[in-house]
């Protein structure tokens, strides 16, 4: 499921930038903040797929 988890990590990444830029533009903080909280959460998806590569290589 790696692919599949990775394609929505940066759907999410994506999703927040523009949520980040859309509040950047008109002044709604709120919207800035959930826009880089939806950036963080796909870093840390990424981040965990990451892992996972690292464990399987290993393991082959």
């Amino acid at each position: 499921m790696g692919i599949e988890d990775r394609a929505e990590a940066t759907a999410k990444n994506v999703e927040g930038k523009v949520q980040e830029t859309v509040g950047d533009l008109t002044g709604d903080t709120k919207g800035q903040a959930e826009g880089k909280a939806k950036q963080v959460e796909a870093r840390a998806q990424h981040a965990k797929e990451d892992v996972k590569d690292e464990v399987k290589k290993t393991v082959d």
